[in-house]
């Protein structure tokens, strides 16, 4: 009798398909299978095996070919992916396929997990020694005249040196081979002493070795949290197992893959989305294989194969980077304790300014605390000051009294950082005679001015156009911009400070990639500068000559509608105040304010992030807001308004009644209007997390059965961290 497999596809349905078997090939819970399905042809992985008396089998079309002789995906990865499918209501075959990278999801061979090298070819030597290309191409021909070279060190040593390649090896000039990995291990650099605090959080985390025990790492900015995180690894590689990193940006990962293979002397694997996506295939195989004992990655890394496991590391913890927020909508920290529980290793989750779901997990004894109250290498924690924008003459945003901390710090040599967490020129374009400003058509939001680039751009929905010559209204040609973003606080900046370097560092500036670690490197140690950047300049780095950080924009995080904004507020000022002072110099921190009596600035100045955060969880209890209470948000968007309502309406009138249940809405989403579609919300509430789920599934298969379902583009959102 043949068997039946129960197959995940990529589609988003909540079902898994049942197939027959391949002609050849005998298949396993865990391989991938390429089947029919409607016109096309999709990969899957088998979840399940049954007997076809479990099914109508006579109905059923047989998958075309089996592409792994063995599992892909293990049974560990296997169950903690059904289980997050199940909680955070995903479609089993997105889920699945997350856990996959993008060159695993297509029906071709696996590729070698050796290490890809490129050398000269014959004519390759000719054409260096004859000088006879430019740019790119030049300078990597010069660098493999030498002997061939790994992709690894091609990357360190010439970054974006792909697309040379690719020219070079078209035109017959380079080779491409693969060879086993070596083994890499290089003299490791000296470890600094630990001291007391760190020796302690090692040895705590160190004695959990070999089961399940989740640590929070709360450590101030500057403590050594990653000298922690080093120490630890040492100890899983001396045990001959696997640990996995995670960070939250890509923006970390080169300068923590430097310091993890020059302090560990080993190879480190890293998955992330700027990597090729046979690179990031080959890393995933290696850490199957288990030939990768070190494994540095964003979000999706959560999924990296563990057949070795010692160790699992969160870094950041608290940052919404963790959040997929399209598609499956998962949490990887929240995934990264489950599979530490599945593969019986600690999990250690560390932050400066630790979220408040982690920080009431500690408090009820679910999670063990770990702290980290000294600095290192500082002379003391930075000097943090408020200064009162009231009825002060403003440069571009900047008070007087920033602009001369600003001047006194390059003076002494040093560096200062002026964060505004809003990229462009200006949020608004404004007509000076009649009042109108620029907006976008599809959102309904004001259009951001570029103005190195000439264009208005909507930073939701991308639309974008030329700046006008006049007011489309009436003509005048008095258009005024409106507030400040990074580029105009640089074009003031540099105007202030002709003689002094200023860097942007923002989403503008670094698109190419590898282009934020060579802003970064133009820094030297000892000359002053100033940095204008975002959040992305918030954490993680360590710039030895930074003194001195002011933030243009505090009042924004006060006057939110979103519950979390306090907690975002309090964790944005100390991760960029984090930066100044990091080493023997003291630091200095600017916040400027029209509220300086607000209260959370002022716990925040007097007692730190601890009090603030405490304060703010004492708030959250007492109006039942999480993590005192758990919420599910049910998003629905569609070119017409009243289907948007119309849907939403059903879906309420679909909940079971439940007294445990707290309903707000239908209602419109904070943000109504985006990229021409309208857009709405139901919010779920319940204190009980099994309350809440219990219902969630046959609401959600209800929710596919509506009429209205068919016209709106719908989903559900479990823990979500953003109700926009």
């Amino acid at each position: 009798m043949p068997a039946v497999l129960r197959v995940a596809l990529p589609v988003p349905l909540p079902s898994l398909f049942d197939y027959l078997p391949p002609a050849a090939g005998e298949a396993r819970v865990g391989s991938r299978l390429q089947v029919p399905f409607g016109r096309h042809r999709l990969v899957g992985v088998v979840v399940a095996i049954e007997a076809e008396a479990a099914v109508d089998g006579g109905r059923l079309k047989q998958a075309l070919r089996l592409l792994d002789d063995d599992a892909l995906l293990d049974a560990e990865l296997m169950q903690t992916l059904a289980w997050a499918a199940d909680y955070w209501l995903g479609a089993p075959g997105e889920a699945y396929a997350n856990a996959l990278p993008l060159a695993l999801r297509e029906a071709k061979p696996l590729p070698p997990i050796g290490d890809e090298y490129w050398s000269l070819t014959g004519a390759g030597q000719s054409a260096h020694d004859a000088g006879s290309r430019r740019g790119g191409s030049k300078a990597l021909l010069a660098l493999l005249a030498g002997g061939a070279l790994g992709a690894q060190e091609l990357g360190e040593r010439q970054p974006g040196w792909r697309e040379a390649a690719r020219r070079l090896a078209a035109a017959g000039l380079l080779e491409r081979s693969e060879r086993p990995p070596p083994d890499r291990r290089l003299p490791p650099s000296l470890a600094p002493p630990l001291n007391d605090e760190q020796q302690q959080a090692v040895a705590a985390v160190g004695a959990s070795f070999g089961r399940y025990h989740p640590f929070l790492l709360d450590g101030v900015t500057g403590s050594g949290k990653t000298e922690v995180y080093l120490a630890l690894i040492e100890q899983v590689l001396a045990r001959g197992q696997q640990a996995l990193l995670l960070v939250p940006e890509i923006g970390l990962a080169p300068q923590t893959v430097r310091r993890l293979r020059e302090r560990l002397g080993v190879s480190v694997e890293v998955l992330h989305s700027n990597l090729s996506e046979g690179d990031r295939a080959r890393a995933w195989l290696r850490a199957r294989a288990g030939s990768a004992r070190v494994i540095l990655g964003t979000r999706s890394a959560v999924f990296t194969p563990l057949p070795q496991a010692g160790l699992i590391i969160v870094d950041e913890e608290h940052d919404s980077a963790y959040k997929q927020q399209e598609g499956f909508r998962y949490h990887a920290r929240d995934l990264a304790l489950v599979r530490a529980r599945a593969l019986g290793v600690p999990v250690l989750l560390g932050s400066g300014t630790p979220s408040l779901e982690s920080l009431a997990n500690a408090e009820a004894g679910r999670y063990r605390t770990l702290h980290l109250r000294a600095r290192p290498g500082a002379v003391r924690p930075p000097q943090v000051q408020i200064i009162d924008m009231r009825a002060q003459r403003l440069e571009h945003g900047m008070s007087p009294a920033l602009l001369a901390a600003v001047a006194e710090t390059v003076a002494r040599g040093e560096q200062a950082l002026v964060f505004r967490n809003r990229r462009g020129y200006a949020p608004v374009l404004l007509c000076h005679a009649c009042g109108w400003h620029a907006a976008c058509p599809r959102c309904e939001r004001p259009l951001t001015l570029h103005a190195g680039r000439r264009q208005l751009i909507c930073h939701h929905c991308d639309f974008r156009q030329r700046v006008p010559a006049a007011c489309p209204a009436c003509g005048a040609g008095d258009l005024k911009a409106q507030g400040q973003g990074t580029e105009r606080l640089e074009e003031a900046l540099l105007a202030q400070f002709p003689q002094v370097p200023v860097l942007r560092v923002d989403r503008e500036t670094t698109r190419r990639r590898d282009s934020f670690e060579q802003l970064l490197a133009t820094l030297g140690d000892e000359q002053p500068a100033i940095l204008v950047g975002t959040q992305m300049l918030a954490k993680g780095h360590d710039l030895p000559n930074l003194t001195m950080v002011t933030i243009v924009g505090v009042d924004e995080g006060l006057h939110s509608i979103d519950f979390r904004a306090g907690e975002r507020l309090a964790q944005l000022v100390v991760q960029v105040a984090g930066r100044a002072g990091r080493a023997r110099k003291p630091g200095r921190v600017l916040l400027q304010t029209h509220q300086p009596e607000h209260p959370l600035l002022r716990s925040l100045l007097a007692h730190g992030y601890a009090a603030a955060a405490r304060e703010l969880l004492a708030e959250r209890r007492l109006i039942r807001l999480p993590p005192y209470s758990h919420q599910v948000l049910l998003r629905a968007e569609a070119p017409q308004r009243e289907l948007v309502e119309a849907f939403l309406a059903a879906a309420n009138a679909a909940l079971p009644p439940d007294d445990r249940l707290q309903v707000a809405g239908p209602m419109p989403a904070p943000m109504p209007l985006r990229a021409g579609r309208h857009r709405g919300q139901l919010l779920l509430e319940a204190a009980s997390r099994q309350a809440l789920h219990a219902m969630l599934r046959p609401w959600q298969v209800a929710l596919g059965a509506l009429p209205a379902a068919r016209k709106v583009r719908w989903s559900l959102d479990v823990d979500p961290i953003d109700l926009y």
